[in-house]
């Protein structure tokens, strides 16, 4: 499922962030993964084998203009973080941080695919 969120909602300062009603539910991310866009900044939430310890919440993001299987694997960035519902709260948390550290980045990630 992809969702595009170009029509965030806003933190206390004003700036449009992922919330994690934006996330499908545990429930959903057990089966399969999750992908959406936000103002540039695609993600991927997805379910993985951790070695011997059950599974992790892996969290990857990446520049427009792609999908997930044509960016080269240099543009992204991956995270993980604990399959459950505070891994989730967890990795909206990282990437609006990513989202904000370089939001200049993101929102023009989709004019220069010549970069690819």
């Amino acid at each position: 499922m992809f969702v595009n969120r170009r029509v965030g909602r806003t933190d206390n300062r004003g700036t449009n962030v992922i919330q994690r009603d934006d996330i499908l539910s545990m429930e959903f991310l057990k089966k399969t993964e999750f992908t959406g866009c936000h103002y540039g900044m695609r993600y991927r939430l997805e379910g993985v084998s951790d070695d011997g310890a059950g599974r992790k919440l892996r969290c990857t993001i990446w520049p427009d203009p792609f999908n997930f299987y044509k960016t080269p694997e240099e543009k992204k960035e991956t995270a993980e973080f604990s399959f459950a519902e505070d891994g989730v709260v967890e990795a909206v948390a990282w990437m609006n941080g990513r989202f904000l550290a370089e939001k200049d980045k993101w929102e023009h990630s989709g004019e220069d695919w010549d970069s690819f």
